[in-house]
């Protein structure tokens, strides 16, 4: 669903874990696939005619993607930081 609020569009968002983070709607022409939230922002911008205020309403599994990416990303870079190797 893409509604607009505040002058941003809001779109609904769902991750696959074959294909990313997966945007879907009536309104776009082909549902948008990336890998990142950033990638997929910037993809619904292009798609909706270079909009830069795009919010994206994240689903659980989204949103649990997210913060699991989020905690990754830090514990790699401690261990990075402690020397210990990969």
């Amino acid at each position: 669903m893409i509604a607009m609020v505040d002058n941003r569009f809001v779109i609904d968002v769902t991750f696959d874990p074959a294909h990313g983070y997966v945007a879907r709607s009536t309104q776009l022409a082909a549902p948008v696939i990336a890998l990142s939230l950033q990638v997929l922002r910037a993809r619904l911008g292009a798609q909706l005619g270079g909009v830069e205020r795009v919010k994206l309403k994240l689903d659980r599994l989204a949103c649990v993607q997210r913060d699991e990416r989020r905690r990754g990303g830090a514990a790699r870079a401690k261990r990075q930081h402690a020397g210990v190797a990969e």
